[in-house]
């Protein structure tokens, strides 16, 4: 016995010897080479999933990318390019690729995908919680209830009508599970009555819709639209998971406490912990990132485990995070890029992936397709707009905010994909209902402004001011009108009085510094005495203040302020534009101009807008229509962004940016009224003219001192002088009542000279070239430009009538000239610049003559550069003259003025001194 197992064991032994291939190769290390020991890279391993997720991801977002560039150019969002990118990824083209969905969307793969996708979909519910401003709804409430509710009960109503067909043809199709009717109706009704907020959000702001009344109906009917339903949808999804309908009574109750968890004691908690940590005043910090998504990954985990999913957890976690101090948009900035570039295109690439356009095979098919498509969009539609109806909008803005509320995005997607996911619906039914979103989702924008375009809506913005007529489009005739203008005193009706300023960051200094001389001479203020030791009166101190004057104050001129910040495909974009009190309440350049005006005798207002960055000069423009003046800062960066490094080599050729050029050229062709344009030199000793300064050789291991620092000395003298070479024409008259009303400013001094050109070809340029306005058509008459004798005469009558007070600090010469474009840049040279030490000098040119004199003088017209389909120039933009006077180096700033149209409708005495 004992030798029989001794010469078992013996054989057993001699064949582990023998042959030691397969136990070696069960236990072999995988090739370490990677691709060099020949592995497959795309071939999927559980152990090691990163290879094959890396190529999914890779190839997802660079579809989708692709995709969405021809697609933003009509302006669809870029759900519309990521599910599209799915959609042919998916088995409906790329699938049928023999050996493509093996390989790059193995089965085995999937789950890791799906895994990273619902990650980024909890992460991004919980930005649109960010995104969503409760307080939208409370200001707006009567009539957002109005449009909400009707936007919701008629889709809703026919969408139930609608799922008794559904469910019939389709619930016994694979994929799904036996499911009560009532929930499959309740779940249809809520895909068709919800409407895709963050979407909404960013189509109104790129359609510039966010602040009209159109825009802020919508939204604050989105905000309620898009609570409500996805808190159907959580009774729905409820409903699905219960076993029992106890189950779900018990579920929704538990969701409810959780929902007064989170407001009555979580938010409390979190915004004195924000408080504690100064993340409201100073922003988060890392920590204070980190407890917020703990707090939001903690609510989805509890929605989840309750039977909810978890998405409803996140999304109510961003309700309640606090908006002050702009925590909100914080919070969006810090996580909004890697969900928005990673997660979300894998997520709703999925959900293409899961659609298969080949299932639509059939007659009933497609007719089902046809009646969910009209039912989501004509439901909506006509909801929405009748309900806007009953609140007293005009038929044609009731259109535009149905065809605004049709729109569902991905929002639908996500309810769907859950919809999927529970079993809902089959991979037919969710093919129909993705179809029926990417429909109503691409037909929102170009419906939109069809509907509602700009011309529209300025024409019912004036109308609802009582400007115009309906019918006909004239203005009214009301007193104070441009018409009955001549009328009154001249020199009053055509003086500044309303001044709009484009505020950039890199351009402050001088726009304040320029700003500040429209306040003129203020009134000397009385010796203050302690209020303690000041005797006590029955007369107040206003009283008081006006009878020692004698003279009622003169009423100060209005600034306003305009800061504009670029809109971007970020999400917290979007959340500024809906936050723009806020931001105009704490911007920093706000504030300082409000500060600077008031202190300088200017009554000051200011905003922040956001808006897409080609919008910049039409926004401007519009903004300004009810202003005497708007003044535009050239670029100190050398392009649009105010935050770029400022150099001397970019300041020395800062009128050779084409970008900035492009803008102001824009402006220039938009504005109805004066606009200036300011070419920044040293105006308002905003950079020390002359450095004197010793210097010293630093070794290789050296730091230079804080106490090395120049000190700048204050303003010794804040005198400025202009120097305005006068030729004629409605823009050199403009440049020349604006001169004289900044002399009025005791600091200011200003030379005057007429150039009378011997060659009459300035004349006929002057009213021939194309670049000048000789005729402007408005909407009660026309006007034509005057000749150069009406001119000669406008400035001999200045001159003869200038008031006493003006007389030692302002001089009128008439000089003939025949070569203009030396002459002035001769005179310029020797008039500004001459006072190095004070706050700066200034030549102002009106645009016109500085554009025709380039042609008339041999310099080259502007208008050729434009003409021949190239990039703008300074030549084309600011004119010829400028562009000299600038190259010249003349030691001052530069100031181009185009005249408005109410300049021209004066004619020859719009502005005088007694004429």
């Amino acid at each position: 016995m004992a030798s029989e197992l001794v010469r078992t064991v013996s054989q057993v032994v001699t064949k582990a010897v023998a042959s030691p291939t397969p136990t070696s190769a069960v236990n072999k290390v995988p090739p370490q080479g990677g691709v060099l020991e020949g592995a497959n890279p795309v071939h999927y391993d559980s152990k090691n999933p990163i290879i094959i997720f890396i190529i999914q991801a890779g190839i997802i977002i660079i579809f989708c990318r692709l995709l969405h560039y021809p697609l933003s150019k009509l302006r669809q969002p870029r759900v519309i390019a990521e599910v599209i990118g799915g959609i042919l990824l998916g088995p409906s083209v790329m699938g049928r690729i023999p050996g493509f969905t093996a390989a790059i969307f193995p089965t085995a793969a999937m789950p890791n995908l799906n895994l990273i996708a619902n990650i980024g979909l909890t992460l991004f519910l919980f930005l649109v919680g960010l995104e969503v401003d409760l307080r939208f709804l409370v200001s707006n409430w009567k009539i957002a209830l109005s449009v909400g509710l009707a936007g919701m009960a008629l889709p809703f109503g026919l969408g139930c009508a609608i799922a008794v067909g559904l469910y019939d043809q389709f619930r016994n199709e694979p994929g799904t599970v036996p499911i009560d009717f009532g929930v499959y109706m309740l779940f249809i009704g809520v895909a068709m009555a919800i409407t895709a907020f963050p979407v909404l959000c960013r189509i109104l702001t790129e359609l510039k819709l966010l602040m009209t009344p159109v825009g802020i109906i919508v939204l604050s009917a989105g905000v309620g639209n898009d609570v409500v339903g996805w808190v159907l949808l959580a009774l729905c999804v409820a409903l699905v998971n219960a076993g029992t309908g106890l189950t779900a009574l018990w579920v929704l109750l538990t969701c409810i406490g959780y929902v007064l968890v989170l407001v009555y004691a979580v938010r409390p908690a979190f915004v004195w912990v924000l408080r504690r940590n100064r993340a409201l005043q100073d922003g988060p910090s890392q920590g204070d990132i980190a407890l917020t998504l703990l707090i939001a990954l903690t609510s989805a985990f509890f929605t989840g485990i309750i039977g909810v999913h978890p998405i409803f957890g996140a999304f109510m976690a961003g309700l309640i995070c606090p908006h002050e101090g702009g925590f909100a948009i914080k919070v969006t900035e810090k996580i909004e890029d890697l969900v928005s570039a990673l997660f979300l295109p894998l997520y709703f690439a999925l959900s293409g992936l899961n659609t298969n356009l080949g299932l639509l095979d059939s007659g009933i098919v497609w007719g089902y397709v046809f009646g969910v498509c009209a039912i989501a969009f004509f439901a909506k539609f006509v909801g929405a707009a009748l309900a806007a109806r009953v609140n007293g909008m005009v038929w044609r803005e009731c259109f535009t905010i149905g065809s605004l509320m049709s729109c569902k995005g991905l929002v639908e997607l996500i309810v769907l994909n859950i919809g999927l996911q529970a079993k809902i619906l089959s991979t037919r039914t969710f093919t129909i209902f993705v179809v029926m979103a990417l429909v109503t989702t691409f037909a929102t924008t170009p419906l939109t402004s069809y509907l509602y375009p700009p011309w529209y809506q300025k024409k019912i913005e004036a109308w609802k001011r009582g400007e115009i007529d309906w019918d006909t489009g004239k203005p009214l005739d009301r007193p104070g009108s441009a018409i009955e203008s001549v009328h009154f005193d001249k020199l009053q009706a055509q003086k500044v009085r309303r001044l709009m300023v484009y505020l950039r960051l890199d351009s402050m200094p001088t726009l304040l510094a320029f700003a500040s001389l429209f306040g003129g001479k203020p009134d000397k203020p009385a010796a203050k005495r302690h209020p303690l030791l000041e005797p006590t009166t029955s007369v107040g101190k206003e009283t008081e203040m006006s009878e020692s004057n004698g003279e009622p104050p003169e009423r100060p001129i209005e600034a306003y302020g305009l800061r504009l910040l670029s809109l971007t495909d970020r999400g917290s974009s979007v959340m500024q534009v809906s936050e723009l009190e806020s931001y105009t309440a704490h911007d920093p350049v706000v504030n300082t101009f409000r500060t600077f005006g008031r202190l300088h005798n200017l009554a000051i207002s200011g905003e922040v807008v956001v808006v897409p960055e080609p919008s910049f000069a039409d926004v401007l423009t519009s903004r300004a229509s009810e202003s005497d003046l708007l003044l535009l800062p050239w670029s100190e960066t050398g392009g649009m962004s105010e935050q770029g490094v400022i150099q001397d080599k970019t300041t020395r050729g800062k009128l050779a940016t084409s970008e900035y050029t492009a803008f102001v050229h824009s402006s220039f062709e938009q504005a109805t009224i004066t606009t200036a344009v300011l070419v920044n030199k040293n105006f308002g000793g905003s950079k020390n003219k002359d450095k004197k300064r010793l210097k010293r050789t630093y070794s290789s291991v050296s730091l230079p001192s804080t106490k090395d620092q120049e000190l700048v000395a204050p303003i010794a003298d804040r005198s400025h002088h202009i120097f305005l070479p006068f030729f004629g024409g409605d823009d050199d008259r403009a440049a020349l009542r604006l001169v004289l009303q900044l002399a009025e400013n005791p600091e200011v001094t200003a030379t005057l000279v007429h150039f009378e050109i011997a060659d009459e070809r300035f004349g006929q340029a002057d009213t021939k070239s194309p670049v000048a306005i000789t005729s402007v058509k408005t909407t009660a008459h026309e006007t034509v430009s005057a000749t150069p004798e009406q001119d000669s005469a406008f400035f001999a009558a200045l001159r003869a009538s200038l008031p006493t007070d003006l007389a030692h600090r302002v001089v009128f010469e008439t000089v003939p000239s025949a070569d203009p474009v030396e002459d002035a840049i001769a005179r310029a040279s020797a008039e500004v610049g001459q006072s190095p030490k004070n706050a700066g000098d200034l030549v102002v040119l009106g645009r016109n003559a500085s554009r025709t004199l380039a042609g008339v003088s041999g310099v080259g017209d502007g208008d050729e550069i434009t003409r021949a389909g190239e990039s703008l120039g300074a030549a084309s933009t600011l004119g010829g003259l400028a562009e000299k006077v600038w190259e010249a180096k003349v030691g001052a700033s530069l100031l181009v003025v185009k005249a408005g149209v109410r300049a021209r409708e004066g004619g020859l005495g719009i502005y005088g001194y007694g004429i």
